[in-house]
């Protein structure tokens, strides 16, 4: 246990116990069995690339005028890209960023958050700062690390515009997730007419559509209970692909390895000029799906991850583009469906068959994606509130979210039947993929300077190589919007003003609770009982804020003709992490002297943390932590009196009760007692002038209407060791638990000023106001019952 203190070094050292320990090495068997799992997970959708590569690379004028010299372009093209992207850049350099074993465009963000003031993100503002950002033992910092820093922290429009840039990519990552299922099963179904030329593209396409419906119809089953299928599946397709590929490299054209020289990139660019150029939007599609062994690092190992990339996916795929290249130049024809044309006619329908589960699983793995992402945004307070099951109690990351499901299988439906072929998709998907990839090199290169310390020439060095590069590529890509390039760019542009308006409308509404928060005075001068009449058990009053009490307290007051006998301010934080140890969730303060009975909890979430579907497991912790934080408050020395906290609301990190094991003895209510009885003993207990003993009340006669067995661990060998204002509060906390919990919150309405501008009218009394209409309130969200919760209005005017 460890109290918030006013120093720095003290927040640190009670918040950050989980990210100053050193991580274990996994053993080789861990190693080896991450890296067979992360072959269904990670690599489904770089994996089936082959499937339409070549022929959305021969496009226009350079598919007319087709050579088996620009065939040796495009494949040394291919292996220079592979070589670049996936394996120097993601498997060397930038899983090495990872965030606590995390990764994705939200791990780096929150990794350069805790290491500089940058977060603009709700319940991370200067106000509660020290409660909301675990922070990293930081190296020594260089001079020009600090530059970089403090230019950043110093100007707000800095800030800002690195949270755009962050939900920029985190768009594009939920339009691949709409694109990837379209482009991977149409590709794999098109293989029919290889066989069938004589079958209709509309048989096709409707094939297509029912695999993708019942495909987004499973997704609620989890994938852990499907998951089992996929890492077979991947590796038998690559093992396919690659042997495929080195059959055709044998029979056709051994000889097309000398294209994996650089030379001929040059000679291509050379020979073909403005169409080579144009070209690079289908050969970016070779790496669709590198972003994923960075984002899904949390599920698997770094060391797996780079296991099956360099000595199962690397060679598999390049052996496969070759194995196409040499069948291609020898049958310029072919470029339609050029992968299913290069199969050989004894194993097509084998590899039909493999290529089209391998699509499936590809788009499982981006669906799984985008759900988590979206998870990610809503917990720090950029995306609507909607539904999240978890679909696995084991892992984390498996998610299921409805809304978003559905609307995601519209969209690939409406795609899929109004473009009917994978060039104008691939157009669509190119662009997703190389502005994902180029948020993530510009977010890398700050970590170099502002997390690794690493001087601003090697960011620099790494930026301008990358970028450029992908910079070339989304110039090619950008070239196309016009054929199907501009679908990403309006869903991310849907996407982004929904996540925005939100953000800045929950950001304005918390600051209006942070400036009209009621004074201790105000508090104070109510006495004991608040002015009203106190009646039994816990009220929890569900606020944003972690210092002062919340205006809305106020309205509960003036409203309502009592209150509970125990009170608590409860704050639900997403903090920049992906997890939180249970022992470091909940931060507990006392609000004014003891004998108001007043608290305030804290509880700390990460953005990949469930806050559970059980109501009741949730006030059992929460009492749990109060009453550790009574035991311990007198008898620590370095938790402050109860007089200091009611000023300046300090609070101390609660967790180490976990239970009534946790202790030898205990304090509890009758096992069972009748209505009548238990009746009596509240009014006692409430009316009387002194406490009465508490006793186990048995009567054969007696109808049993109520049981309880609800127990408080002690931090004594002995009940009647502890003293008695501490016996005091704590039997008055187990009366107010099995009197019951009540659940206040604010039904707010959020409104701009008349003094506004009409853009900020716009934004926030039509869209903003739209977009919580039509969410799920805050109370579903976090689960509460609605038997339990009341429910005040109050209107904002931000």
């Amino acid at each position: 246990m460890s109290v918030v203190s006013d120093s720095n070094a003290a927040q640190c050292s009670c918040s950050c116990r989980n990210l100053q320990t050193p991580l274990l090495q996994p053993s080789i068997a861990v190693v080896l069995t991450l890296a067979y799992q992360s072959l269904g997970v990670v690599y489904g959708d770089l994996s089936v690339s082959p499937l339409y590569v070549f022929q959305s690379t021969f496009l226009g004028d350079l598919r007319n005028s087709v050579t088996d010299e620009y065939i040796y372009g495009v494949l040394s093209l291919i292996f220079w890209t592979l070589t670049l992207i996936p394996l120097i850049k993601y498997v060397i350099i930038v899983l090495s960023a990872d965030d606590n074993g995390e990764g994705g465009t939200f791990a780096l963000y929150s990794l350069l958050c805790r290491h500089a003031k940058l977060s603009s993100i709700l319940n991370q503002q200067s106000a509660d700062m020290e409660l909301s950002i675990y922070r990293l033992v930081e190296p020594p910092e260089t001079p020009r690390g600090r530059t970089v820093r403090k230019l950043l922290e110093k100007h707000r429009i800095l800030r800002t515009g690195l949270l755009i840039i962050v939900l920029l990519g985190t768009c594009m990552v939920i339009g691949d997730g709409v694109l990837t299922p379209s482009i991977s099963v149409l590709s794999a179904i098109s293989g029919i007419s290889v066989a069938a030329p004589q079958l209709h593209q509309n048989i096709v396409i409707l094939v297509s559509c029912i695999i993708l419906v019942l495909l987004f119809s499973l997704q609620h089953i989890g994938t852990r209970r499907i998951s089992f299928l996929f890492a077979p599946i991947v590796l038998t397709w690559l093992f396919c692909n690659g042997g495929i590929g080195l059959y055709n490299l044998i029979a056709y054209n051994p000889s097309i390895v000398r294209a994996l020289s650089p030379y001929y990139t040059f000679k291509f660019f050379k020979v073909s000029g403005r169409d080579g150029w144009i070209s690079l939007g289908g050969v970016l599609l070779c790496v669709t799906g590198s972003e994923a062994m960075y984002a899904d690092l949390g599920h698997f190992c770094r060391r797996s991850i780079k296991a099956v990339f360099i000595l199962i996916v690397y060679p598999s795929l390049l052996l496969g583009y070759m194995g196409q290249a040499a069948y291609l130049s020898k049958n310029l024809d072919d470029l339609d469906s050029a992968f299913f044309r290069s199969v050989p006619k004894p194993v097509f329908w084998p590899v039909f068959i493999t290529a089209t589960l391998a699509s499936v699983v590809g788009s499982q793995a981006v669906i799984s994606a985008t759900f988590s992402i979206v998870r990610q945004c809503q917990a720090l307070g950029c995306f609507p509130w909607v539904k999240v099951v978890h679909t696995s109690n084991s892992i984390y990351g498996q998610v299921y979210i409805p809304e978003v499901n559905w609307i995601m299988l519209i969209l690939s439906l409406s795609i899929t039947v109004g473009f009917k072929s994978t060039i104008e998709i691939g157009n669509a998907y190119g662009i997703a993929v190389i502005v994902v990839m180029l948020v993530t090199t510009f977010l890398t290169s700050l970590v170099i300077v502002v997390v690794w310390q690493r001087s601003i020439f090697v960011a620099c060095i790494f930026l301008l190589i990358y970028g450029s590069v992908e910079s070339l590529y989304l110039s090619s890509a950008l070239f196309k919007v016009p054929q199907g390039g501009w679908v990403p760019l309006v869903l991310v542009g849907i996407l982004m003003c929904i996540m925005y308006m939100w953000h800045y409308g929950t950001t304005k509404k918390y600051k209006f609770d942070l400036q009209n928060k009621v004074s201790m005075k105000w508090l104070l001068t109510l006495g004991p009982s608040l002015g009203v009449v106190r009646v039994p058990g816990i009220g929890l009053i569900f606020t944003e804020l972690v210092t002062g009490v919340p205006a809305i307290f106020s309205h509960f007051v003036t409203n309502l003709p009592a209150f509970h006998q125990v009170l608590v301010f409860v704050c639900m934080k997403s903090v920049a992490v992906p997890f939180v140890p249970p022992n470091e969730r909940y931060l507990v303060g006392r609000v004014g002297p003891r004998d108001y009975r007043m608290y305030r909890c804290v509880v700390r979430y990460g953005y990949k943390d469930s806050t559970g579907n059980d109501d009741s497991e949730f006030e059992n912790q929460l009492v749990f932590n109060l009453a550790e934080f009574i035991q311990t408050e007198n008898s620590a020395p370095w938790i402050p009196s109860s007089s200091e906290m009611s000023l300046d609301g300090r609070m101390t990190v609660m967790g180490t009760v976990t239970g009534s094991t946790a202790s030898k003895a205990s304090l509890s209510f009758p096992v069972s007692e009748t209505r009548s009885e238990r009746v009596t003993r509240i009014m006692q207990t409430f009316c009387g002038d002194s406490f009465q003993s508490f006793k186990t009340v048995s009567s054969p006669c007696a109808t049993l209407d109520w049981q309880a067995n609800f127990e408080i661990p002690l931090f004594v060998e002995h009940e009647n060791e502890i003293d008695s204002e501490m016996r005091k509060e704590l039997i008055d906390l187990i009366e107010a638990k099995e009197a019951g919990v009540a659940y206040l919150m604010g039904h707010s309405f959020v409104k701009a000023k008349k003094s506004s501008s009409w853009l900020k009218k716009f934004a926030i009394n039509f869209v903003y106001t739209f977009l919580r209409r039509n969410c799920r309130e805050p109370a579903m969200a976090f689960h509460i019952p609605h038997i339990s919760l009341l429910e005040v209005g109050m209107v904002y005017y931000v």
